[in-house]
């Protein structure tokens, strides 16, 4: 049988490379003639740069930017074939990195320095992934450290983050950097949200960054006086639209650099060439960390069940864990949704596990679609 395996990371376990891998060692151990071709996915967040290095599709580049902590580090970006340039906000503003920072002087700039260190190799064409973001500036900091500056009513610079916002009352941008006139910006997205309201990136998103439901108001009315100050300033509106609000509202500062917002998970595949593997494949085997309601929402495992619809092969999910309430709707999209959980664990024994459970449980369903296949034959 040829088989697609191209599964998302499982996060705080595995790489979707090692992913992959697991799952082809458990399906090769039933089969040792399949064709196993290994096409790890993400979706524009965490392992959005590993997923398409695994693919060959770039070479390793660095670059020594503030976190969220202020702490100045090196980070990583990517450098593909044809001149563009792969930028994951992950990588410098990430929950993970987050610490005992507070949400409310938490700040992109870090994210605004990497893309300026990108522009001084010479690129103008760059793709931002905007998943796993800790912060919640509306991406004023990025913009503040592309050049623009944030005044109050008596022309003194406020700081970019969310609690001083409230006191900003113009945005000069008679310094921004000019080379981003003619930046071609694709934003990878996996999310629809407005940057403010009940859908927005404070109301949505905020409590898994630490904002207590006290905050969520304030910090939401920052963000809309901040919205309405840079739109008058860029002499245009794009707060309502999907995506603006994705990793804190840093999708609302790259829309008026002129960001385009596409998918994440698709603008991945296409570059990794999942689609052109899935025709003429028998099964399709894809994967998360953990999948509910949120992963038919252009999540990676998503739009691999959607190409494999498409070309009429099977595709089958296998999760760290699933939600009895999504299940339903998952079962709908996938043939077969799979547990790789034996039985209880906790979740260090969970993630001790998770190579040898990924290729058991790959073993398992491919032991009953090749029996499945075997009875079928005259």
């Amino acid at each position: 049988m040829r088989w697609v395996i191209a599964p998302d990371s499982f996060k705080g376990s595995l790489s979707a490379a090692k992913v992959a891998a697991a799952l082809a060692r458990g399906i090769a151990r039933v089969e040792p003639s399949a064709e196993l071709l290994l096409r790890p996915m993400a979706d524009g967040g965490e392992g959005t740069l590993e997923a398409l290095c695994a693919a060959g599709l770039g070479q390793w580049r660095h670059a020594r930017v503030a976190g969220v902590d202020g702490t100045v580090r090196p980070v990583r970006w990517l450098g593909l074939e044809d001149g563009a340039a792969v930028v994951e906000v992950a990588e410098v503003v990430g929950l993970p990195d987050a610490g005992g920072t507070r949400p409310g002087q938490r700040s992109t700039v870090g994210v605004g320095a990497l893309i300026r260190a990108v522009l001084d190799t010479g690129c103008r064409r760059i793709l931002i992934g905007l998943g796993g973001s800790s912060t919640n500036d509306g991406g004023a900091g990025c913009l503040v450290a592309l050049g623009a500056r944030l005044l109050d009513s008596l022309g003194q610079e406020v700081a970019p983050v969310p609690e001083a916002l409230v006191h900003l009352h113009r945005v000069e941008l008679s310094g921004l950097d000019a080379r981003l006139a003619r930046v071609q910006w694709t934003v990878l997205c996996d999310v629809g949200n407005p940057l403010t309201g009940p859908e927005g990136a404070t109301r949505v998103f905020g409590p898994q960054k630490g904002v207590a439901s006290h905050e969520l108001e304030a910090f939401d009315a920052a963000l809309a006086h901040w919205a309405r100050q840079a739109e008058q300033a860029f002499g245009q509106r794009c707060a309502h639209l999907p995506g603006s609000g994705a990793a804190g509202g840093l999708g609302f500062a790259l829309r008026l650099l002129g960001g385009q917002v596409e998918s994440g998970a698709a603008v991945v595949a296409r570059l990794t060439g999942v689609e052109a593997a899935i025709a003429g494949a028998d099964w399709v085997l894809t994967g998360e960390g953990r999948s509910d309601g949120q992963t038919l929402h252009g999540k990676a495992p998503a739009r691999v069940a959607t190409l494999a619809r498409e070309a009429g092969v099977p595709v089958s999910l296998l999760s760290g864990g699933l939600d009895r309430q999504a299940l339903s709707a998952l079962l709908d999209q996938f043939d077969g949704c799979f547990s790789i959980q034996p039985g209880p664990a906790t979740l260090e024994e969970a993630l001790a596990h998770t190579e040898d459970n990924l290729s058991q449980t790959a073993a398992a369903l491919a032991q009953v679609i090749l029996a499945n296949r075997s009875l079928r034959k005259p």
